[in-house]
């Protein structure tokens, strides 16, 4: 289904703004994924209330969560400023302007399920009775889910099979069929249904069915309210960048193209770009030699690999395989890419932040004794040779997922809950009997009390 781009600048160009969801929801259009700063913001009663200098229109929104950055009309000093560009333009994303918008009422859903859990069977069956009978809604599963002998089994679930959708994975195009997925497992499902969509991307609503669920903010308890208020579209996105990869092959094509971002994802190039929504991982593989390759950002060489590996990896994969490697956690919203390297063979060799946008390219050093492996997500596992590169930017589609309460409390509770994030036990205070600027009470005396000895 067609939509009108709501942008006015965005005319004869192949993406914009209003193209980074599937084609039924969007943004909201008072809650833009960007927010531009030639509005002007009154704080009234707690909340601020928005006056758009090009549209005159007043709308009262709650207090936003994100800190605000430069201007784009900021001077710096009495006689400079920035250029004069449409293509400099800076704006900053809004994590509280971030809300689910429908065009149409969602009538078909993707259920992406745990396979071979049968934990999961039970809210499965319940889920699809629901969207099929209640709902009214067309569903769509993966063949094998079907090929699961307790669901063949079963009695009460027979009954749907003929109302179901099916498709398999890599031969059958889901493009425009889904307006909306909802997943059922732990974090690999999420990460399962970004590989179902290497463009763009229907809203994900993920419950914590798995081992860890750092992905799935959602419980079960109570699906029916909380996926209705989502189907009416009273729910917050967060907007999880995905990084575009394409593997060159020597002498291939695809190496004489200036930038991948210029690809077309329709081309015969296009076809063998893969998504990420994790991350990439250059590594030895079963060699025993250590790993040497050379990492240019932007065209530049900026330094040699030498040790086991190297992870490139979205904010999204910076608590999953980058973390374990000493790597930072990044807030899903910054705009960024992470360069990490597995067990360095240098004491210097730090993890470190690009900007999103920027493009790397990942190439065996020539002196490299063996090949290299890499894996996008933990899947499609392939050697790069000599001559060969991976080339990694960040995608155009991100994958919008809908937040159980919103985009900051979402985040900080998975910390504490998955991760337990600077847990410790608390420090007990000093009796306040005790008059601690006592001269009396040595530095001695503090430290060993503190540390129980």
């Amino acid at each position: 289904m067609e939509e009108t781009c709501r942008e006015s600048d965005c005319s004869g160009k192949s993406f914009c703004r209003c193209q980074q969801v599937s084609s039924a929801p969007s943004l909201v259009e008072e809650g833009n994924k960007h927010v531009k700063f030639e509005e002007m913001k009154i704080e009234r009663n707690g909340s601020f209330e928005t006056r758009s200098a090009s549209r005159g229109k007043l709308s009262r929104n709650r207090r936003a969560r994100s800190l605000y950055g430069v201007s784009p009309n900021c001077k710096f000093g009495p006689k400079g400023s920035l250029l004069d560009s449409s293509n400099c333009v800076l704006t900053i994303p809004d994590p509280g302007s971030q809300k689910l918008n429908w065009h149409k009422t969602p009538l078909t859903v993707l259920v992406v399920k745990k396979i071979y859990d049968e934990a999961v069977l039970g809210p499965f069956k319940d889920l699809i009775s629901w969207l099929i009978e209640v709902r009214k809604m067309i569903v769509f599963l993966e063949s094998n889910v079907l090929e699961d002998v307790l669901l063949a089994n079963d009695s009460t679930f027979i009954k749907y099979k003929s109302r179901l959708q099916t498709f398999r994975e890599a031969k059958d195009d889901l493009t425009d069929k889904i307006d909306f997925i909802i997943c059922l497992g732990g974090d690999g499902t999420l990460l399962h249904a970004s590989t179902l969509f290497q463009q763009s991307c229907p809203p994900v609503m993920a419950f914590h069915q798995g081992s860890l669920g750092f992905l799935t903010p959602f419980s079960f308890d109570n699906f029916e309210s909380q996926v209705e208020q989502v189907l009416d579209g009273n729910a917050s996105l967060l907007l999880r960048y995905r990084l575009k990869c394409v593997i060159c092959k020597e002498d291939s094509e695809l190496g004489r193209v200036s930038r991948i971002k210029n690809i077309d994802s329709s081309s015969p190039c296009g076809r063998s770009q893969i998504l990420v929504l994790n991350e990439v991982v250059i590594d030895r593989g079963s060699s025993s030699f250590i790993c040497n390759i050379d990492v240019y950002v932007e065209g530049r060489l900026v330094t040699s690999v030498q040790g086991d590996g190297l992870i490139i990896s979205t904010p999204t994969g910076s608590t999953a395989y980058a973390v374990a490697a000493g790597a930072s956690m990044i807030h899903p919203n910054v705009p960024a890419i992470m360069i990490t390297p597995i067990c360095p063979h240098s004491l210097s060799f730090r993890p470190i932040v690009v900007p999103a946008g920027v493009e790397l390219k990942i190439m065996l050093s020539p002196d490299a004794r063996n090949s290299a492996m890499v894996s996008f997500d933990g899947r499609n596992r392939q050697e790069i040779r000599q001559g060969d590169s991976v080339r990694i930017t960040t995608a155009q589609f991100p994958l919008p997922a809908v937040c159980a309460k919103d985009q900051i409390e979402d985040w900080f509770d998975r910390l504490a809950e998955c991760l337990h994030w600077n847990v410790r036990k608390p420090q007990r205070s000093l009796d306040s009997s005790r008059n601690t600027s006592d001269s009396n009470i040595s530095n001695n005396d503090v430290f060993h009390e503190e540390h129980g000895s």
